[in-house]
């Protein structure tokens, strides 16, 4: 066990991979303000094989994050609640850190709270007393979904290849992605995507357009409307976008975003028509930040919307093109968070 910070400086995550990470060694950071309950946790870790570093503050779990490299973190209501409101987001913001397994540990008395913050980003709950087999089996299930998702961090190179090839036929593609891809990532961390699903709309944004490598530069830079044949082989890019991304590690999670980011809410999207919630949720994020991004740019075929002009359209749009709640949602974040 690990008291304070004793280790020299390395970034928490990076440089760590899939094969890396031991299901029964690795470390474990376990923030409680009450010494004989962190000093139980981090006892029972031990016993089962894991490195612990102990915290009793907000600021000492964030330079702990930066001094060691941490797998998963216990975090108690103690520390996660109170004046260290926040701390959970905090570390999620941080890029390093965005797929951590984050396991909250609350008495029964904060149970209503300890429940909610699953809806906030945490991985998993468990309840006080401890018992010694659910902790080591909740860490081993943290555990195995965050070397799914390193897994995903191997095919990242492979991503940002094909991504910058297509970059370089349309120099806009680039900003157009930046921009959709912060919108997305805060939009997904308001309605309480899981580390994993963020992963995959990250992906699924840096690779949504890939597709169009396989459509003929005289349709995409082509100034003014496309006809019936053209708008129907722009169509196809979200399945050859699919086709190409398939051999890629975690492409089962973003595969299925990059095929329907065009699917509509009504049921009269493509490629295949899907209706409602059918169209997965990374998906449907994308329909609105990339419809958004469209109107408020410059497009050589029609005006630029002025934001209030572009919510509103969005909200005509509620129900039919778009999840009503996830527009509401997204019209707060541009709105209320200072990102319009």
């Amino acid at each position: 066990m690990t008291q304070g910070i004793v280790a020299p400086p390395t970034p928490g995550l990076l440089g760590k991979t899939a094969a890396a990470l031991d299901l029964g060694s690795a470390r474990i950071l376990v923030a409680d303000r009450d010494v004989m309950s962190h000093r139980l946790i981090a006892s029972i870790l031990e016993q089962a094989g894991y490195d612990t570093v102990v915290q009793s503050d907000g600021a000492a779990v964030l330079s702990a994050l930066e001094a060691h490299a941490i797998d998963v973190v216990l975090l108690d209501m103690s520390v996660a609640g109170g004046t260290e409101g926040g701390l959970m987001q905090r570390i999620h913001r941080d890029r390093r850190y965005v797929d951590l397994p984050i396991v909250i540990v609350s008495s029964p008395t904060y149970h209503d709270a300890a429940m909610s913050s699953l809806d906030q980003g945490a991985d998993d709950v468990i309840l006080k007393p401890i018992d010694p087999h659910v902790l080591v089996a909740r860490v081993k299930a943290a555990l195995r979904g965050r070397r799914a998702l390193l897994g995903m961090e191997a095919a990242h190179q492979v991503i940002a290849t094909l991504a910058n090839e297509m970059n370089a036929r349309d120099t806009d593609i680039q900003r157009h992605t930046e921009r959709i891809g912060t919108y997305a990532a805060e939009l997904g961390r308001r309605v309480g995507l899981s580390a994993a699903d963020l992963h995959a709309v990250a992906y699924s944004i840096l690779l949504h357009d890939l597709g169009r490598i396989g459509i003929s530069e005289s349709i995409l830079l082509k100034r003014g409307p496309l006809n019936d044949e053209e708008r129907e082989a722009v169509r196809r890019h979200t399945e050859i976008g699919e086709r190409i991304a398939a051999p890629l590690e975690g492409a089962e999670r973003f595969g299925p975003i990059i095929r329907h980011h065009h699917e509509r809410w009504d049921g009269f999207g493509y490629p295949d028509g899907l209706l409602g919630e059918e169209i997965p949720t990374g998906a449907r994020i994308i329909a609105i930040v990339d419809a958004f991004d469209a109107m408020t740019q410059y497009r050589p075929y029609r005006d630029t919307l002025s934001l209030a002009e572009a919510i509103e359209e969005l909200r005509r749009e509620r129900g039919r093109q778009f999840d009503s709640r996830l527009v509401d949602e997204f019209v707060h974040v541009i709105e209320w968070d200072g990102m319009g």
